[in-house]
């Protein structure tokens, strides 16, 4: 959960979201991204079970897919982080010249 909140875009998702559901097409266009991007963003959300989505029929007869916030909540303290640090993983940054750096 909090990889899928450490990013922006992430953030902004939910943030449009607290408001009520959204078409993917609708909030493509709210929050300026490519809908690839949305759905990359979307899904690690969904992974996280921050938000889930569903299929609406419309009027006009196409199918809509639109996604909805799961309501949550969690303290974070030294032991959430304590039991979470196990599954931590550490990116590594590359240098000029494309050689790995080491912590």
């Amino acid at each position: 959960m909090l990889e899928a909140l450490s990013n922006p875009h992430r953030l902004r998702i939910i943030s449009v979201l607290s408001e009520g559901k959204q078409y993917v097409s609708q909030l493509a266009r709210e929050l300026g991204i490519s809908r690839p991007l949305l759905y990359l963003h979307l899904q690690k959300l969904e992974e996280a079970e921050l938000v889930k989505s569903d299929m609406e029929i419309l009027e006009s007869g196409k199918a809509a897919k639109y996604y909805i916030l799961n309501s949550f909540q969690f303290e974070l303290n030294e032991h959430l982080i304590h039991d979470l640090t196990n599954s931590l993983t550490i990116k590594k940054k590359s240098n000029i010249k494309g050689e790995k750096e080491s912590d």
